[in-house]
């Protein structure tokens, strides 16, 4: 614990529905000694964060700017943003000296980027560490504070146990997956198994409430047997059957459907790169697709796609469920 202590100051990109989270538990839970540099393209939510931490936080003007801190975090959405906060010439972190720095990017993108910004740094400055982290638990878990991170490396790596003091303060769980871009690999799994179960959840709970039972009882059933899954324990897709589920706030404070959707089709091109077979991807990619071009769906929880398929949304107000 003592090495993690020793971080004077740490560097923050991408401050949106996970990375803002993530800065406030660093804020909270940081020596009171060590100052955080955040960067964001939205000039607000820096000014929010430095309004609400005054002593603790410090707004950059780049990434270039950010990347004079001891360790960097990035949080971007997609594999073009990662290249332009690394590569970028003038203002990316690679644009200035990063030989001693510690860099963990927690976006959810394409292993091949991960893997070219890492050949990149390697190449040019060999004695940096860039690691791929990407994060499961979704902005409820973000807030807090029980995200999982998934981490490209093997667990003898020398810096592990620096990176797992690190996302300790923002998380609940640290799994090194083996690698360089393993963790993105496991992310990437994890987002299409929760994707098909989110389908799948909201299909056998529409045809069970159409039959006539209450979604609370079907609940209980799934959580009984063998069809138990975190989905329906934490975000059934149903409005009112979990109270702390984003359905049940108006699909809203969860992993957006389109970020599900660029995930999914993420995990699709994997599976097609190492050869796997996956019957369900393409129906699953469409359904994604369809729930994040509709008006109804765009920018809500993923799990939306319960009203994309038509599900019962009004489901208390039917006399007897019906």
């Amino acid at each position: 614990m003592s090495e993690i202590i020793k971080f004077k100051t740490l560097g923050f990109i991408g401050l949106g529905a996970m990375g803002k989270p993530m800065v406030v538990h660093l804020a909270n839970k940081l020596p009171p000694e060590s100052r955080i540099y955040v960067f964001d393209v939205v000039a607000q939510v820096m000014d929010e964060l430095c309004a609400q931490f005054p002593d603790r936080i410090r707004k950059a003007s780049s990434a270039r700017d950010v990347a004079q801190r001891e360790i960097v975090v990035t949080m971007v959405p997609e594999g073009s943003h990662v290249r332009s906060v690394y590569l970028d010439p003038q203002n990316g972190i690679c644009s200035t000296d990063i030989s001693t720095k510690l860099l963990i990017d927690c976006s959810t993108i394409d292993t091949a980027t991960s893997l070219a910004v890492k050949g990149y740094i390697s190449q040019n400055f060999p004695t940096a560490s860039f690691y791929d982290s990407p994060v499961s638990g979704g902005v409820v878990g973000a807030i807090k504070g029980t995200i999982a991170f998934f981490l490209g490396c093997a667990e003898s790596d020398p810096n592990v146990k620096r990176l797992t003091h690190l996302m300790s303060l923002m998380g609940k769980e640290v799994i090194p997956c083996g690698g360089p871009s393993l963790g993105l690999a496991a992310k990437l799994s994890n987002n299409y198994l929760s994707g098909i179960i989110a389908i799948a959840c909201s299909e056998a709970m529409d045809m069970g409430m159409r039959s006539g039972l209450d979604p609370r009882t079907l609940a209980k059933v799934y959580a009984a047997g063998t069809a138990q899954n975190t989905i329906c324990d934490r975000f059934n897709p149903v409005p009112h059957v979990y109270p702390e589920s984003p359905s049940s706030k108006g699909y809203k404070e969860g992993f957006k459907v389109q970020l599900m959707r660029k995930d999914f089709s993420l995990a699709v091109d994997m599976a097609k790169r190492v050869g796997s077979k996956n019957v369900l991807g393409e129906v699953g990619l469409k359904t994604y697709d369809g729930a994040s071009r509709d008006a109804r769906c765009r920018d809500l929880d993923s799990r939306v796609v319960y009203r994309y398929l038509g599900g019962q949304e009004d489901w208390q107000e039917r006399p007897n469920g019906s």
